[in-house]
């Protein structure tokens, strides 16, 4: 039985801290709606926190964060790599308390020369800033920019089969992809007791056929106080701070935080 704590304390120690830029990716397993939800609460929390805090829509569909916090028109990231506008164009700050950025909005890549221009500017944003996160997308093949490959990868799950079973394939293909490498699990939807055994199955079928070690990120349950505060456009730590969701949500931004000497890395 993998250790829980064990790995959620040393793994995060790890996983969490190094030199600036903090930068995480976030993939997910769970229903579209999820992450959305927990990246904006997780980058409230954050900022709530006395943390600096950009999310990047690195989607290619049209389900990512930006669009989610209604900040998808306009310029990306891909737009300042073409010397179309300015950085500070494309940084649209949200009453969650971060700011947003969006990738390529869905548009398609020149080449390698644009892919690297591309990755330029994704460096010079995030060294603005003290902690990024990427609303990622991964279909087997490379990310829209190479940092995004060798920053921290979480991948969320929910406690259904269905996302179980999805988490562990997308963690086989990043291993293919990225080679042997630890990753972060976040399980959402669940009790702390389900989102352990969640997390104790994935990390043992990892270790035993991958050769992949899972660091758990913890967990948030099932709250209907975050559908309720999305319907107001807030954050539930800000509109409902005594909710499950939000107790979860300000100990997690506490474990994102934390300092140290180590850093998860490819």
């Amino acid at each position: 039985m993998a250790n829980f704590n064990f790995d959620q304390a040393e793994g995060l120690r790890r996983m969490l801290a190094g030199a600036q830029p903090r930068i995480v990716t976030f993939l997910s397993a769970a229903p579209q709606d999820d992450k959305g939800a927990m990246l904006v609460n997780l980058g409230a929390s954050l900022a709530r926190a006395g943390n600096d805090v950009l999310i990047v829509d690195a989607c290619a569909s049209a389900h990512g964060v930006a669009s989610r916090l209604g900040v998808d028109g306009g310029d990306s990231l891909l737009n300042v790599a073409r010397q179309e506008c300015a950085l500070n164009q494309v940084i649209h700050a949200v009453p969650q308390g971060f700011s947003v950025a969006s990738m390529t909005r869905g548009a398609v890549r020149g080449g390698p020369d644009e892919t690297r221009r591309l990755a330029k500017a994704f460096d010079v944003l995030a060294k603005q800033t003290g902690m990024v996160l990427v609303d990622g997308e991964f279909d087997g093949e490379a990310f829209p920019v190479p940092i995004m490959a060798s920053s921290e990868i979480v991948v969320q799950v929910s406690n259904s089969a269905t996302s179980i079973k999805a988490a562990y394939s997308m963690i086989k293909r990043l291993n293919q992809e990225l080679g042997r490498r630890p990753f972060g699990i976040l399980v959402t939807g669940a009790s702390e007791d389900e989102a352990r055994l969640v997390y104790d199955n994935m990390a043992q079928a990892a270790s035993r056929y991958l050769a992949v070690n899972l660091v758990s990120m913890g967990s948030v349950p099932a709250d209907e106080y975050l559908q309720r505060a999305a319907r107001l456009g807030r954050a539930v730590v800000d509109a409902f701070p005594l909710a499950g969701a939000s107790v979860a949500f300000r100990q997690l931004a506490g474990r994102f935080a934390l300092g140290g000497d180590h850093q998860l890395r490819a």
